[in-house]
């Protein structure tokens, strides 16, 4: 009897939870039954608005027209009025003088005959009714003012809901990833004119392959781009990797997203060479560290190279061979010749070729390095440096001054 109570009860339990899950279901199907009924009134009133759009517009050309037309036979029927009116006049001249030249011929008299018939010759010379057209200035026909609607009724029959965009396809050879900036260039599958703008998402991501939600951070996004490429600046490089998708966009809806990417995002990195560095220096994988317990070590050095000397000496000019550069690096430094070395090798971002070569006659072995003026160190723009610079200033008089590029090459 346990067995079956233990056995009913775990029964009972499924039942309930699978009610709460029900329920809840219930619930969602009802929600969204209210907000497909919400939706599509939405839906409907911006159809009607397109539609109310359009009538208007039509009426609006369908006044403009007719009134062409209007103006069009206003035109024509005054022309045609001026020349009925012209022509009545030019008939009512040409009957009077008509009746005159009838009378004329029943004179008797010779004297008042020759008379009659030169006046009535003058007036026939000048007549408007020899003067005037008898074809009509205009015609009646109006079919210049007639339009066609077959294309636009072809158009019109053709409009239908806007397609959902493609998903659209990152050119992974078109991207580029340098100078602390990454450009993204993608393409549509096929040509689509009504795609308005296109959103760009990217998060960061230790995982070279396919991104991995449960590891990923979330998406940031960049909206309304307007061409098919975009360039992210000003990025920080504290990630291996960054993911990139793209999404098209229309007036009403959005597409797929396109098949995410993963660009590696490693920073440009260089070293200092703690072999190298002046006595006075402490160079670690992270940081550049004065000291003064290197000051003994460097007040040797100044004695052996120069004993009558108290001041500071500017380092020695001294040939070295391959094989001791290494080893007596640290001691050819003198005076406040605050350097560490290295190698360092400028090229442009974005076209990877050299920036600039210097081309003279060198006399001794030479090494770029970076110098640390009175306790200072600038970093140039456009690097990704993994170090901090620390200065420890034992007194205002030992550290002080303004600090030096790492564009000045010692």
């Amino acid at each position: 009897m346990e067995e079956q109570r233990e056995m009913l009860q775990k029964i009972v339990s499924t039942l309930a939870s699978k009610n709460y899950e029900i329920h809840n279901f219930i619930d969602l199907l009802n929600h969204t039954i209210k907000n497909l009924q919400v939706n599509s009134s939405n839906v409907i009133s911006e159809l009607d608005e397109e539609f109310d759009g359009l009538y208007s517009i039509l009426h609006e050309m369908k006044g403009s027209m007719a009134s062409a037309i209007q103006q069009e036979r206003m035109r024509k029927i005054q022309a045609l009025q001026d020349q009925l009116s012209q022509c009545s006049n030019a008939l009512e001249s040409s009957e009077e003088l008509l009746e005159l030249a009838a009378q004329s011929l029943d004179i008797k008299d010779p004297v008042e005959f020759l008379k009659a018939a030169r006046q009535i010759k003058d007036r026939v010379t000048t007549a408007s009714a020899f003067c005037i057209s008898l074809k009509p200035k205009v015609n009646d026909n109006m079919t210049h003012m007639m339009v066609d609607f077959t294309l636009e009724r072809h158009i019109l029959q053709s409009v239908k809901f806007l397609p959902v965009p493609k998903a659209p396809e990152i050119d992974l050879a078109a991207c580029l990833v340098a100078d602390n900036c990454i450009t993204v260039s993608w393409r549509m599958p096929e040509e689509d004119s009504r795609i308005d703008h296109f959103l760009l998402e990217y998060r960061k991501t230790n995982c070279s392959g396919f991104p991995r939600a449960k590891d990923g951070q979330c998406w940031e996004a960049i909206n309304y781009i307007k061409a098919t490429e975009y360039t992210l600046s000003g990025l920080k490089f504290d990630t291996k990797y960054m993911n990139f998708r793209v999404q098209a966009c229309n007036k009403a809806v959005a597409g797929e997203y396109s098949d995410p990417v993963t660009l590696e995002t490693k920073a440009f990195v260089f070293g200092l060479d703690s072999t190298s560095c002046h006595l006075n220096l402490k160079v670690g994988d992270t940081y550049v560290e004065w000291v003064t317990t290197g000051g003994k070590g460097q007040e040797k050095i100044k004695g052996k190279e120069n004993k009558s000397t108290s001041g500071p000496q500017s380092p020695k000019r001294i040939s070295f061979s391959r094989s001791s550069v290494r080893r007596s690096s640290r001691d050819r430094f003198a005076g406040e010749s605050y350097t560490v070395l290295g190698q360092l090798t400028f090229y442009d971002g974005n076209s990877k070729k050299l920036l600039y070569t210097f081309r003279t006659k060198f006399t001794q072995q030479l090494l770029p390095g970076f110098m640390i003026w009175c306790g200072g160190l600038t970093l140039s723009t456009g690097l990704q440096v993994p170090s901090v610079v620390k200065m420890h200033q034992k007194s205002e008089n030992e550290l002080s001054g303004s600090a030096t590029s790492l564009n000045n090459i010692a």
